[in-house]
């Protein structure tokens, strides 16, 4: 009886087993599919590949061009206002500044950054065979942060440029400059992104597009050279992101394309005029896709304005709402894109831009006109007489009254041949009886021959002829 009670009771408990098991199943998911993953379990170093060793063979020919770039600016100390009233002035002392260089012409033209040479009274060159050179500074543009100087020689190293638009993340790049102080130094790293902004230039509305690389910059790398890894100048380091104003793998700089740009313009005008498209634009975001019906994948700028009415991006016939995509093929994603391809143009320059209209993909050829914002604001405005247009600092470095206005000596060569009729901190208020408000006006007015310069130095106004030896 034990037994069949046992058997019967055991028989019954594995049939609610056997239910619960059942209703487990049917309430179970299916399995997830595995994922299908790509392996090569290779050791990289079977991997049949050419193994670079060393790359001073590539590096041999490019030291010799990277310089270093000594400044000095004499500085007067500031003293109380009642001494300055009986005609007392501070003692001027030296203020020094180093950084680096890139001669890119066998005649001896060198890039640099502005920060490196800005406002300096001086500027020495020192080659890595030990040759010592005073230089020119040629012209400066604050809103790349590139300088351009030239030092007297011939047959001297030279780099060759690369084209910086071709360069990819990975790529193997080398700063070479003068860090610290120490001597030219090599360092190595990989592209680590391009076309950066980070904002260093937005307090004079700059145009940043720089290279990101952790090879290690320092202070005074600043205008040294970034090389690729076949001996060509790719960027010229310009900054570093750091916690401490040291490396620590975030440094950038300014892409050799831009640079050039900038570079000829000065070299050839002393000014650097950048295109200008005359229109307001908003980026392409997802709520703009779905409001003009755009492809879903539309990236660009949408013409929310023209100004002027006459302006380029008008006469060529572009219309509010286009969305502008690509320039010269180079494409267009954000407003701060347009800004900058556009800007790489000088005026008078014609360029293709494409756009969508009511979902059309089209052409039409613009010329480019000049910006009315960018006057030109610093270069030489006669052999050895360098100038730039007034700002409040300015105004208060040479105790220029607020109601005086005109540009500003800020330089003057020791060979110029105007030594003894201009010098630092005259105010040249007008040329020819015509008034010099910014830089380019200012030489447009000069005429061959004798000229007439209205100038105010020191509190007092007087009229000083010249004659323009251009």
């Amino acid at each position: 009886m034990k037994t069949k009670t046992f058997a019967t009771l055991l028989a019954l408990a594995s049939g609610i087993a056997g239910l619960s098991l059942g209703l487990i199943a049917a309430d179970k998911k299916p399995a997830n599919k595995k994922p299908e993953l790509k392996i090569d379990a290779t050791p990289v170093a079977a991997v049949q590949s050419s193994v670079v060793t060393s790359y001073a063979d590539v590096l041999d020919p490019v030291r010799p061009a990277v310089v270093s770039v000594y400044s000095s600016k004499m500085v007067r100390e500031r003293i109380p206002e009642y001494l300055r009233q009986f005609g007392l002035e501070g003692r001027a002392q030296p203020r020094r500044g180093m950084g680096s260089g890139v001669i890119v012409s066998a005649d001896g033209y060198i890039l640099t950054n502005n920060h490196v040479v800005e406002d300096a009274d001086e500027v020495k060159v020192l080659l890595n065979d030990e040759r010592e050179f005073t230089a020119k500074i040629i012209g400066a543009d604050p809103k790349t942060d590139v300088a351009v100087l030239k030092i007297e020689g011939e047959n001297l190293p030279a780099v060759t440029l690369a084209d910086s638009a071709t360069i990819r993340v990975g790529d193997v790049v080398f700063a070479i400059g003068n860090p610290l102080g120490v001597g030219q130094t090599v360092t190595m790293g990989v592209v680590s992104a391009t076309s950066r902004r980070i904002g260093i230039l937005e307090e004079v509305a700059g145009y940043e597009d720089f290279i990101q690389t952790d090879a290690a910059i320092n202070q005074g790398n600043s205008g040294g050279a970034l090389i690729d890894a076949r001996g060509r100048l790719v960027g010229i380091n310009s900054a570093i992101l750091s916690t401490s104003q040291g490396n620590i793998g975030i440094g950038f700089a300014i892409p050799i394309n831009l640079a050039s740009a900038i570079m000829h313009s000065l070299i050839e005008t002393g000014t650097v005029a950048r295109g200008y498209l005359g229109v307001s634009t908003s980026q392409v975001t997802a709520d703009l896709v779905e409001a003009f019906k755009l492809p879903k994948d539309t990236k660009g700028v949408i013409i929310a304005d023209l100004n002027p009415a006459d302006g380029p991006a008008a006469k060529a016939g572009l219309k509010r709402d286009d969305v502008i995509t690509a320039i010269n093929g180079r494409a267009v994603s954000t407003v701060d894109d347009l800004r900058l391809i556009v800007a790489q143009y000088a005026p008078g320059t014609k360029v293709t831009i494409s756009y969508l209209r009511d979902n059309k993909a089209e052409t039409k050829e613009v010329t480019l006109g000049a910006r009315p914002d960018e006057a030109a604001v610093t270069g030489e405005f006669l052999p050895g007489v360098h100038v730039e247009a007034l700002t409040e600092e300015l105004r208060r470095e040479y105790r220029v009254n607020n109601d005086v206005d005109g540009i500003v000596v800020t330089g003057l060569d020791d060979n110029s041949p105007y030594q003894g009729i201009f010098a630092r901190g005259v105010v040249i208020v007008s040329i020819n009886r015509e008034a010099a408000t910014d830089v380019s006006s200012a030489r447009q007015l000069l005429r061959p021959g004798r000229n007439l310069a209205f100038i105010y130095y020191r509190g007092s106004y007087r009229y000083v002829p010249f004659t323009n030896s251009r």
